[in-house]
């Protein structure tokens, strides 16, 4: 109960700020129930306040297109997450049951290229992008993420190497191809293992900031975190709005909840 508490006391934080009043999250940061509670923060954050508002003047001018970007973040993981679950699936089946030559020594360089840090690529990357002229556009976003991913083709290969061949030697007898056993006997009898490699990935790259960051800096491409980014910068002068701010990871959360 006590590590709970500590591991939820930063999102409580959190909820607390942003159901505050302007001003008096600063004169109640010691209390653990919001003061001045109001949905003002939410509503700002979702453009449903009229700008001439006294309160706006109060909290600074810093503007968010939320429903624009969380549609953005929509795209952005669907284009990312979907491919990946696939091709990571038929290479795992294939490193599993296809019998290739080179296949064990392919298998240990895949599963090798997870001791390279994701920021050696960055720049490599940026320049293929950039030179195939993808910046600002949901594929340049998307494009590294949307193959295979280590960490997804050996969990599944062991997934798949854990099922009785004897189901695919009688679908094989029965005259089944290769295709036919992937598609309708192992994929449904995995769906489980899917669904957790599907919730994991989608997380992580709906989180993603700093490649969309570097990629997709215009608004009509712009992910909820970069545009949270944005919201927080648009302060000209003192601390960032941090009432909005709180508002609007709270709602960036949700679809991920």
């Amino acid at each position: 109960v006590i590590l709970t508490i500590i591991s939820i006391g930063p999102l409580w934080i959190a909820v607390k700020t942003a159901l505050s009043g302007p001003t008096a999250w600063l004169t109640s940061a010691g209390s653990l129930l919001p003061h001045e509670t109001t949905l003002f923060n939410f509503q700002r954050v979702l453009g449903f306040v009229d700008p001439s508002d006294p309160r706006i003047t109060q909290t600074g001018m810093a503007k968010i297109n939320f429903f624009r970007a969380l549609l953005n973040s929509v795209i952005f993981t669907a284009l990312a997450v979907a491919p990946q679950i696939f091709f990571s699936a038929t290479a795992a089946y294939a490193f599993a049951r296809l019998k290739f030559p080179g296949r064990d020594l392919l298998f240990f360089l895949f599963i090798a290229a997870t001791m390279i840090p994701g920021a050696v690529l960055f720049i490599p990357n940026f320049i293929l992008i950039k030179d195939l002229g993808w910046l600002n556009t949901f594929q340049g976003m998307a494009a590294p993420y949307a193959l295979m991913t280590p960490f997804a083709v050996f969990y599944l290969r062991q997934v798949f190497l854990a099922t009785p061949k004897d189901v695919e030697e009688a679908a094989r007898i029965d005259g089944a191809s290769y295709f036919s056993i992937f598609f309708k006997l192992i994929l449904p009898m995995h769906s489980g293992a899917l669904a957790t490699v599907a919730i994991l990935v989608t997380v992580g790259t709906w989180n993603e900031f700093f490649w969309p960051f570097l990629i997709g800096r215009e608004e009509n491409v712009r992910v909820i975190a970069v545009a949270i980014n944005a919201f927080r910068t648009q302060q000209q002068a003192g601390s960032p709005p941090w009432t909005g701010l709180m508002a609007c990871t709270l709602l960036g959360r949700i679809p991920m909840v």
